[in-house]
C-alpha cells in the first residue's frame, strides 16, 4: 500500500531529503554543489515559453530591492544566466518548450547571448573574467508546418534546447545530434565519450501530449490519427533509439518532460485518469521504458532514490499553488547508467520560487563516469 498523498509546501521552497522526510515539512533551496568531484549536474527544465527570459536587458534582473520588505518571495527574476550562476554552473541545462521558431535566428542569438553574457552579480562578486563560465547552445526546433504550426501560424511551438558548459564539452568530446523521425523539435541528443571511454548520451526530451486533436501526415497535411496515436509512435520510436543506441555501446540517460506521471505516487490529488486514452499512454510509456525486462527496461531515478517520497514537477498556473500538480518531469536511466552505479543524486526544485514564469519547476540528477554509490 502507498502512503496517503501529501501536497507540497504553499511557500517554502524543497529539495532532495530522505524518502522518509515529511512532505510538509520546511526545506532548504538546493543548490548545484556536487559532493563528489567526479561527478557532473544536469538540470532540466519545461520553461513553457523562451519570452520572458529575454524581454528586458539581462542586467536589469539583478538590481537589488530597496528593502526587503518590498520583496516578493514568491518570485525569481528570470535569466538563464542567472539560474546557471545559483545554481553553480551545471554542467548541463535542458530546456523543453522553449517556443521558438525555426527560422528565427535573433532569438537564437538572444539565447545564446543570455546564457553566456556576464551579469551584475558576477561583477558585484570580484569574480575573474577568465573563470567566468561560458556555455555551448544547441537548439532542435520544430521544421514541421502541418503540426507544429504555433500561433497564427508562426511556428513558435515545442523545440527544445540543449546548453552545455564549454569545459565540459571540451573534456568530453561532445557531439550534439537530432533524430530522423521527429520534425517538432523534440529530441535532442549530446554524446558524451570521457577520457575513460565511458560513452554517455543525453536525450533531452519534450514528449507528445496526448490529445483528441488531429496528427497530421507532416509530408501532405492529412489527418492520419490524433495526437494520442502520435504519442504511442513517440515513444516507440524514442524507445529503439535508446536502445539501438545501448546496442552500440552507448550509455543512455533521457531527462524531460514526458507527459506522463508514472503511478498514484505521482499526482495531486489524484493521478489523472480521464479520458481513458490517457491511461492507455501511461501504460504505453511503462511498458516501453520502465518494466525491467521489457523494451529499454530502464528505471526512473527520482522513484527509486526517493521511494514513496510525493513530490511534483509541473503545477499549473490557472491553480493555487500546490492544489493540482503532477510529476511529469524526470530522469530515465539505461540499466548500465543506473546498475553501473553512475547516478550519484537528484533533486526537484519545487518552490513558485524556482517555477519563476513556467508552470514546470526544474529538476536535477549528478552522473559520475566512475563507478559510485547509489545511496
Amino acid at each position: 500500500m502507498h502512503q496517503s498523498i501529501s501536497p507540497p509546501p504553499s511557500k517554502r521552497p524543497r529539495t532532495c531529503e530522505p524518502s522518509n522526510a515529511p512532505t510538509t515539512a520546511s526545506r532548504s533551496l538546493s543548490t548545484s554543489i556536487t559532493a563528489d568531484p567526479n561527478s557532473f549536474r544536469v538540470f532540466s527544465w519545461n520553461i513553457n515559453g523562451i519570452t520572458p527570459f529575454l524581454q528586458n536587458p539581462i542586467t536589469s534582473y539583478f538590481h537589488a530591492p530597496e528593502s526587503p520588505h518590498h520583496r516578493n518571495e514568491n518570485t525569481r527574476p528570470a535569466s538563464l544566466r542567472g539560474f546557471l550562476q545559483r545554481h553553480n554552473w551545471p554542467a548541463v541545462l535542458f530546456l523543453q518548450e522553449v517556443k521558438i521558431s525555426r527560422t528565427d535566428t535573433k532569438t537564437q542569438d538572444a539565447v545564446k547571448a543570455a546564457v553566456n553574457t556576464r551579469i551584475v552579480s558576477e561583477r558585484g562578486a570580484g569574480s575573474d573574467a577568465k573563470e567566468a563560465p561560458q556555455y555551448e547552445v544547441y537548439f532542435t526546433l520544430p521544421n514541421d508546418r502541418h503540426n507544429a504550426r504555433g500561433l497564427r501560424n508562426s511556428g513558435k511551438v515545442y523545440g527544445v534546447c540543449s546548453i552545455i558548459r564549454s569545459d565540459m564539452s571540451t573534456s568530453h568530446s561532445v557531439r550534439h545530434r537530432t533524430v530522423n523521425w521527429d520534425r517538432e523539435g523534440r529530441v535532442s541528443v549530446l554524446e558524451l565519450c570521457a577520457p575513460n571511454n565511458c560513452k554517455l548520451a543525453l536525450f533531452n526530451v519534450y514528449a507528445v501530449n496526448g490529445t483528441d486533436n488531429p496528427y497530421r501526415d507532416p509530408q501532405t497535411g492529412t489527418v492520419i490519427g490524433t495526437r494520442h496515436d502520435r504519442k504511442l509512435i513517440f515513444h516507440e520510436l524514442l524507445m529503439e533509439e535508446c536502445m539501438q543506441m545501448e546496442s552500440l555501446g552507448w550509455k543512455v540517460l533521457l531527462g524531460g518532460d514526458f507527459n506522463v506521471a508514472p503511478d498514484e505516487r505521482d499526482g495531486f490529488p489524484k493521478l489523472r485518469t480521464w479520458p481513458p486514452q490517457h491511461v492507455a499512454n501511461r501504460e504505453d510509456f511503462l511498458n516501453r521504458f520502465l518494466e525491467e525486462g521489457k523494451g529499454l527496461g530502464a528505471v526512473d531515478v527520482w522513484r527509486m532514490m526517493h521511494g514513496e517520497d510525493r513530490r511534483y514537477t509541473y503545477f499549473p498556473r490557472s491553480r493555487e499553488w500546490a492544489s493540482s500538480c503532477d510529476r511529469v518531469d524526470y530522469f530515465v536511466a539505461g540499466r548500465s547508467v543506473w546498475n553501473g552505479g553512475m547516478v550519484r543524486g537528484c533533486g526537484i526544485l519545487d518552490s513558485e520560487v524556482e517555477r519563476g514564469p513556467s508552470d514546470h519547476v526544474p529538476f536535477w540528477v549528478d552522473i559520475g563516469f566512475g563507478t559510485g554509490n547509489k545511496d
